[in-house]
Parts: structure tokens; sequence; C-alpha cells
């Protein structure tokens, strides 16, 4: 636990969480959406910092990134609390499950130092992961600057849901961004993340403007963000306002936490497959082994 930035006082003795969109104003003894940022005595505080949920070494293309140190091995951490809401959740139990958060805040607390004495070449550097880390903001960047100083790399696995300011400051840390986008309406973000469209639209952007590298993914839902037209109509947008250079992975959905629709059709995949490809020079699919001999070759 530790005092929080991105908190602003409000009447009453509330403050008001500008970490990301949601501005949750929290009276003392409130928690916010993400259950791991709340108000205590009138003091924002992060009930995560030092919360650890997993620690495990992963290949980098799990993350998923394909074209950055690719077969490198790296450091994956995670912690607990989400800011969106997501049906389909395949970690909603670090993300949304209280209990879960309770228990874990009566452990060891884990500090940035401690993280750093487990990083040793041949590791790339370490990957905030699993959950969503902006929830985690005040440790990933206390940890992420001294990861920057021993000269290993920084990578985010993220929604994209965050403020512009709390970006910024992460943006000369962060080597590598994976962002999930969760479809191209802001029906789909309502109704299945329980967001919004466009604050992740503006982080995709700011993280192409500062020259970071950024893969993103893009999970297929069967008959809720499938549909081709609207998929076309991404990959303009992505083209012109991201560049036809940054790789995308296209990703099969399965059921999992509410939503029990069947898995996404292979065929699907191809189809939306073959759209990206006009317009990008890397496309991926994943969550599925699928024969892509015939279509076009991968740069």
């Amino acid at each position: 636990m530790k005092e929080g930035r991105f908190f602003l006082p409000s009447s009453g003795g509330r403050v008001e969480c500008v970490l990301c969109p949601r501005h949750c104003v929290l009276s003392p003894g409130q928690t916010g959406f993400c259950g791991v940022r709340a108000n205590r005595e009138g003091k924002g505080l992060s009930l995560n910092y030092g919360s650890l949920s997993a620690v495990q070494i992963d290949p980098i293309e799990k993350k998923p990134l394909s074209h950055f140190k690719p077969g490198t091995d790296i450091l994956s951490l995670g912690s607990y609390g989400c800011n969106l809401s997501c049906l389909y959740c395949q970690n909603h139990q670090i993300a949304r499950d209280s209990d879960l958060f309770r228990f874990a805040r009566g452990g060891e607390e884990i500090t940035p130092s401690m993280i750093l004495e487990q990083l040793a070449a041949p590791l790339a550097g370490v990957a905030y992961t699993y959950n969503e880390p902006t929830v985690w903001w005040e440790f990933m960047i206390d940890c992420a600057g001294l990861v920057k100083e021993k000269g290993f790399a920084n990578v985010m696995v993220t929604n994209g849901y965050i403020e512009p300011e709390p970006l910024r400051e992460l943006l000369p840390l962060i080597d590598a961004f994976s962002v999930d986008l969760k479809g191209y309406s802001e029906e789909f973000y309502r109704d299945v993340s329980g967001g919004r469209l466009a604050p992740v639209k503006r982080t995709l952007k700011s993280i192409v403007e500062a020259g970071r590298h950024l893969e993103v993914e893009y999970l297929v839902v069967p008959g809720k963000n499938d549909e081709e037209a609207s998929f076309e109509e991404l990959m303009l947008w992505y083209a012109r306002e991201l560049g036809a250079d940054v790789p995308l992975h296209i990703n099969r959905y399965f059921p999992r936490h509410k939503m029990s629709l069947p898995a996404t059709p292979i065929d699907r995949l191809l189809a939306l497959y073959d759209i990206a490809c006009k317009y990008l020079s890397h496309v991926h699919i994943g969550n599925a082994q699928v024969d892509l001999s015939k279509r076009r070759s991968q740069p």
C-alpha cells in the first residue's frame, strides 16, 4: 500500500482518481472500480503497490510481441485489479476477485529493488502483464525506472485505458507496448468490456507518436466484433493513424468467465486476416493453429 499519484481533492474529503478515463470520485473508505485504488481518510492510495499475483519467465512472443527482441525470454510480473470488465476475461480471478485482493494485501510487499535482483542476462527485461498494469501505475513506474537504469527493457501489456498524463510519464520508460484493442465500436466497448473506445484510440496514437514499439491484439468474438465491413474500417484507420508497419495479432476467442459463445470459427479469423493483409505489413493469427502458407507470406 502506498500513497497514489493522479488523485485530485474533491469536496467532503472525497478524491477523484484521474489515472484512467473512469475518473472515480471516492468518499473516505471507498475503493474505485478497479478494486485497488482507494480513498483512506481523504488520501488516495494504491492498495496493490508491491502485491504480486504472478512472477514467471515467458518467451517474449507470449506477450504477444513478435517483432521486439524475438527469441528472448522476459520476466513477467502481474498484480491485481483492472479498469475494464470484459465478459470473456481469462484472468478474472486477479482482475475482479475482491476476496483475492484482500488476501493479497495481507502478504509480503515486494519492492522494485527485489525485482531488479531477479534480472540478469539473457533475460530481455520485465513485462508488466496478467492483470491490467495501468492500475499498478505507482509500482510499475518505480520498477521501470530501475530496470531502465540497469540496461534492460520494459514491456507493458495493456488494454490502453489510461489518461494522457500518466501515459506521458510512462512513455520514456516503456520500450514496447502490447495493446489489446477490444473492438471498433463504442457499443462493443460499452456492452462487452465496460469502457469506451475513444481513449484507447488516443493511447495507441500517443504510443506511435512517441516512437515506442507497438503491437496490437484483436480478439475476434463471433457475432460481436467480427463484422467484415467494420473491421475493414478499422484497418483503414489503423494504417492511416498507426502505420502499416505496426504489427497486428488477430486472436481466437474461447468461452471464458461470463461469456459462453462458442470459440471463433477458423474461417472468420482467416477472413479478417485477409482484410488486414490488404493494409498492414505484419499480420499474425494467435490462439489457433492455422496454415497461412497459401496466403500472403509475412515479412
